[in-house]
């Protein structure tokens, strides 16, 4: 895990070191690139949770639960 860690840190370091030579222009490409891979993921994670609420509705909707819950 450790040499994972490090092998990401070089990771970052060589980009920012490549965005400190390139021109603006092309910072501004790699950060919607970046943009577009944040947003992905936050997209994956929102459908996951989606399905997980779905699956726990079908556990609450039965008749047994309705009966419980139309006499409270």
């Amino acid at each position: 895990m450790k040499e994972m860690m490090h092998i990401m840190n070089t990771a970052k370091e060589r980009l920012l070191k490549i965005i400190d030579e390139i021109s603006e222009q092309e910072v501004d490409k790699i950060l919607d690139f970046a943009e577009y891979l944040k947003t992905k993921k936050e997209k994956s994670l929102s459908q996951d949770l989606t399905k997980a609420s779905e699956s726990s509705i079908d556990f609450w909707d039965n008749d047994i639960d309705d009966e419980v819950w139309n006499d409270v």
